[in-house]
């Protein structure tokens, strides 16, 4: 029978009135005498004064089975089952008085979920399919009524107004604690930081889209019309209880902006040359909510001989404004400011070490803020910072809905719709033009060219920059109205290439302008056609106002708009001059020196590559080789033979054997892809390799990407099989899920789903038993998204702000295990109690999370955020079976470790990072635990922050397994052996990226088992 037409059926009976007498009719008041107030004293037929009996109650459901099945049409169900449909739903209806939650609790929950749990609640009627689909269908009509008749009376109103002016007390307890916390600020320091904030957003809220300012158009756009939100990719550190069920990929992708979102304070951001670092630098600075921003370009600062302490930071880079005495001091002091420091990759090698002394001299200096520093990839090894807990973020080459937008969104600033059609069409079809427009500054290039030649676009980088130099070269100084012989592009670069050549060879990207003015002054007299113009200085000037390619950063300071075409031009000059070969061996040692080097190759004449491909060869060095074959790209026309020997020395580096030599092997192109191998005749390592090099080429070569990855969808190995489900994301959803992910063996394995338009490819494969849903997903449509919601065990939801009410997760009725990180809406999370969940994951909740005490199946639990009540016992599931718990972050700021005797059969407690240090009442609890065998601590406990909480621990003889977390290789662990003298295995799990001396740490278990997880 239809739903809604039983509704209405029982709707326009006399039967509303009788289900009212299920409930029970309070005079005014809060109804607070009982707590909780549970259904059992809400229904009328249970305590002291019972209106209806159980004949009463079956006499009732009789009426209501009698009245929906009164009319015309098919019955729902055989006659012969009316009696047992009766006695069902009087027993159903009965169940409400053994619910254990109040009527706050049940209007919350809903009816559908209430029906649901008073179904459960009641004894098995044993009836056919259709019979137990009518009792569904009436039990959630009776149910939504009964809800109804909850909130219209008065007792619920108000004690819903009492429980709101509670929290709101709870609410401004807190408040007025942190503000005792927090000293005020004084009155200047305020009324400057209007000033400056807002002298900040002005410098910062416009920026450069090149190739617009070419034909009568403004010279900068608005940040924030301008902006493109761009994806980043990062690897999260590992910490102790992982996602639920069995731990995911280590790299996961957001948005650049959110670098700082996820609790990380100190950022290390990577991008090749025009991803948009300086620009997301920009945006970070212009929307710095509750934080004070200092923008600080290292090739400014470098400059002078001791770099700046806070109270010169406005001083170094120009500022006009004049900070109270102190000011910086006091904001760095109080964990209020967001240092970015852009353009490591800008200044000299020499200057870098001095760089990082000066970062983590500030950092411990001023500790609790955060800090940003930008560079190329390659500008400095991989673990340059990671002993001061910088987080690596790279900015990846744009995937095509990325350059879709920007070429949207330049066309629309441009005025030139005319064009954008057609080439979006040239982006999808021509290989080579996808292949460039990888980033903002070349997808700028390409919508310029293709608008100013009317739809014609170069092939080739080379060609695509000698394009884009002849139209920037060529364009009049609209803004400025100024008139006076033009030199030419020809005489414009020949003196612009001789100061990039000069910059280069410096190691530099800026010069004084006295400096620039030397160089220019050298080369005047080759270039006749400047003389008319006068001495150096006035050509410098010249150049500056008219080039489009030389700027005035500063005073007294020049350089390139971009680091690229100072490398192009660099280049193009040591080629004209004969030089290219010692121009190549200068600057092979410098992985700076790449591209240069590559434009070398680009501009040589055919005669000359080989020289310079073999040089690259010559050392051995695995850098310089795949250097020489990512030069095979540039190579137009090269003998046979070289490019075969080449392709041979790069052979001998195939397989990639590490996640390292992998991400360099990418870094040669999609030639690659050609010499990838296997999987016949690979280890789990080669092939793990493999996939991760086919997996980063996947945006600039999707089909040949594909290809490579479905060779290995049969593959047995965890990592291989993570590696493909983890790259979903850069390919076509539907094809990648064909083509791969179906035919993928899942044990281990999660399906992370971060759009929407991910959905069909999802349910069109065989169903997943653990799925993540990375990023907004609207609740509802979730289980529709998945083939079958029953077969899903394990759920993760990530980054999530649309999700307020988690009821639409018991759409899923077979989760054993959930997941919810930075879901900052999240608050109630009992209706996950209608679930068989047994495990559960809170962090970046919101702080609020209520509902715990109603989730009495769970077994496992991590908690990051923080627990709420005064102990753990009051706001976790005291009635649970809990044999895990991990408590991280700001889990015990309120609570401590008090309670933790309420779980005897506790078997497995893991501290990790958290915010608050166990006291040695803490401990106490600790050592109540009757069945504590296992023991997780984080390295954080071995920092002078928790060195007198370690002292504390007291002796736990049961505990047999240790694990530490996170170690860096430097932690002491002597305190611990007399403590826990029973440890038979010692579990060392490493930062990542890091390499730990074990016997450090096994010297002091020598009868213990040594596990290395190395992450």
């Amino acid at each position: 029978m239809d739903p809604a037409a039983l509704g209405t059926r029982l709707a326009s009976s006399a039967l509303v009135p009788a289900l009212r007498k299920l409930i029970v009719q309070e005079g005014p008041g809060a109804g607070l005498t009982d707590r909780p107030v549970r259904l059992s004293g809400l229904v009328t037929f249970r305590g002291e004064k019972r209106a209806l009996t159980a004949d009463d109650l079956l006499r009732l459901a009789r009426g209501l089975v009698t009245a929906a099945l009164d009319g015309p049409g098919e019955p729902p169900f055989p006659a012969a089952e009316t009696e047992p449909v009766v006695h069902a739903l009087a027993d159903t209806l009965h169940a409400l008085g053994d619910l254990a939650m109040d009527d706050v609790q049940a209007v919350r929950l809903g009816h559908t979920a209430l029906a649901r749990a008073l179904r459960r609640a009641a004894p098995g009627p044993g009836l056919s399919a259709d019979a137990d689909l009518f009792l569904d269908t009436v039990t959630g009509w009776a149910c939504e009524h009964i809800l109804q008749f909850f909130t219209q009376r008065s007792t619920f109103v108000a004690r819903t107004l009492v429980e709101q002016s509670r929290g709101q007390r709870e609410l401004l307890a807190r408040t007025d604690e942190l503000i005792r916390r927090t000293p005020p600020a004084d009155a200047r320091d305020t009324a400057f930081e209007r000033r400056y904030l807002s002298h900040v957003a002005e410098r910062h809220r416009h920026l450069t889209i090149y190739g617009i300012d070419l034909r009568d158009a403004p010279e900068r756009w608005p940040l924030e019309v301008a902006y493109l939100s761009l994806e980043a990719t990062t690897e999260l550190p590992y910490r102790e209880a992982p996602h639920i069920g069995h731990p995911e990929a280590s790299s996961t992708r957001i948005r650049a902006e959110d670098a700082f979102a996820d609790g990380h304070d100190r950022v290390l951001l990577r991008g090749e040359a025009g991803s948009g670092k300086t620009t997301l630098i920009q945006w970070l600075a212009v929307t710095a909510a509750g934080h004070v921003p200092f923008v600080l370009p290292l090739r400014t600062l470098v400059r002078a001989t001791a770099l700046p302490a806070p109270a010169d930071f406005l001083a170094s880079v120009g500022c006009p404004l004049t900070a109270p005495d102190g000011w910086a001091e006091r904001v760095l002091g109080a964990g209020r400011a967001l240092v970015l420091v852009d353009g490591l990759d800008e200044i000299p090698a020499a200057d870098r070490h001095r760089v990082r002394s000066w970062l983590t001299s500030l950092i411990g200096a001023y500790d609790g803020n955060r800090w940003l520093l930008a560079s190329r990839p390659t500008a400095v090894r991989a673990d340059w910072l990671a002993d001061t807990g910088f987080r690596e973020v790279l900015l990846p080459p744009m995937r095509g809905a990325d350059v879709a937008t920007f070429v949207r969104r330049w066309h629309t600033a441009a005025d030139a719709g005319a064009y954008e059609g057609a080439l979006l069409d040239a982006l999808r079809t021509k290989r080579d033009l996808a292949r460039l427009a990888t980033n903002p500054l070349m997808c700028g290039l390409i919508c310029a060219l293709h608008r100013e030649r009317r739809g014609y676009l170069p092939t080739g980088r080379k060609e695509l920059y000698d394009a884009a130099l002849s139209m920037l070269l060529t364009r009049r100084d609209r803004e400025r109205g100024m008139t006076g012989v033009d030199l030419g592009e020809e005489a414009q670069l020949e003196l612009l290439q001789h100061l990039a050549y000069a910059l280069i060879l410096s190691g530099r990207t800026e010069m004084g302008r006295d400096a620039a003015e030397t160089v220019l002054e050298r080369r005047l007299p080759a270039v006749a056609s400047a003389s008319s113009l006068g001495d150096a200085p006035a050509v410098l000037s010249a150049l500056l106002l008219r080039s489009g390619l030389l700027r005035q950063p500063a005073d007294g300071v020049v350089d390139f708009v971009h680091r690229t075409f100072q490398d192009y031009l660099g280049a193009r000059h040591a080629v004209e001059e004969g030089h290219a070969l010692p121009f190549v061996q200068r600057l092979a040692d410098d992985p700076q020196g790449e591209d240069a080097i590559r434009m070398a190759v680009a501009h040589a004449r055919p005669g000359e590559r080989p020289a310079l491909l073999r040089e690259l060869l010559s050392t051995g060095a695995p850098r310089l080789t795949l250097l020489a074959l990512a030069c095979l790209e540039h190579a137009t026309t090269l003998a046979p033979e070289v490019r075969t020997e080449v392709e041979r020395a790069a052979a001998a580096l195939i397989p990639p054997r590490t996640s390292a030599t992998a991400k360099e092997l990418a870094e040669a192109g999609p030639l690659v892809l050609e010499l990838l191998p296997g999987p016949e005749g690979l280890s789990d390592e080669e092939a793990h390799g493999v996939t991760i090099t086919a997996s980063l080429l996947g945006t600039a070569e999707p089909s040949g990407a594909l290809g490579v990855l479905r060779r290995f969808r049969g593959h047995p190995s965890l990592d291989v099989r993570r590696q493909l489900v983890g790259t979903w994301g850069r390919f076509d959803p539907d094809e990648y899920a064909r083509e791969v992910l179906d035919h993928v063996d899942r044990t281990g394995l999660v399906a992370t789903c971060d759009s929407p338009g991910q959905y069909p490819a999802l349910r069109a494969m065989r169903p997943w038993a653990e799925v993540t849903f990375l990023g907004d997903h609207v609740a509802g449509d979730l289980p529709g998204a998945v083939p079958d919601p029953a077969a899903v065990t394990h759920l993760s939801l990530r980054k999530n702000t649309l999700l307020h009410d988690v009821r639409a997760l018991t759409g899923f009725p077979a989760l054993a295990g959930v997941w919810l990180e930075d879901c900052p809406y999240t608050a109630d999370l009992s209706p996950l109690a209608d679930l068989p969940l047994t495990r559960l994951g809170v962090t970046g909740c919101g702080g609020a999370v209520t509902g715990l005490d109603r989730l009495r199946s769970l077994e496992r639990i991590s908690f990051y955020d923080e627990v709420p009540g005064t102990s753990l016992a009051e706001g976790l599931p005291a009635e649970a079976p809990l044999r895990f718990l991990y408590l991280g972050g700001r889990a015990i700021d309120w609570t401590g470790l008090r309670g933790l005797g309420q779980w005897p059969t506790l078997t497995s407690l893991s501290l990790g990072l958290l915010r608050t240090a166990p006291t040695v009442d803490d401990w106490s609890h600790v050592a109540g635990l009757p069945a504590l065998t296992a023991l997780y601590l984080d390295a954080i406990f071995f920092g002078d922050h928790f060195a007198r909480s370690l002292a504390a621990l007291p002796e736990l003889p049961r505990v047999d397994v240790l694990r530490l977390a996170s170690l860096t290789g430097r932690e002491d662990i002597s305190a611990l052996p007399p403590r826990l003298p029973g440890v038979r295995k010692l579990v060392l799990q490493t930062f990542p990226h890091t390499t730990v001396p074990v016997d450090r740490y096994a010297r002091h278990f020598p009868d213990a088992e040594i596990v290395l997880d190395q992450r």
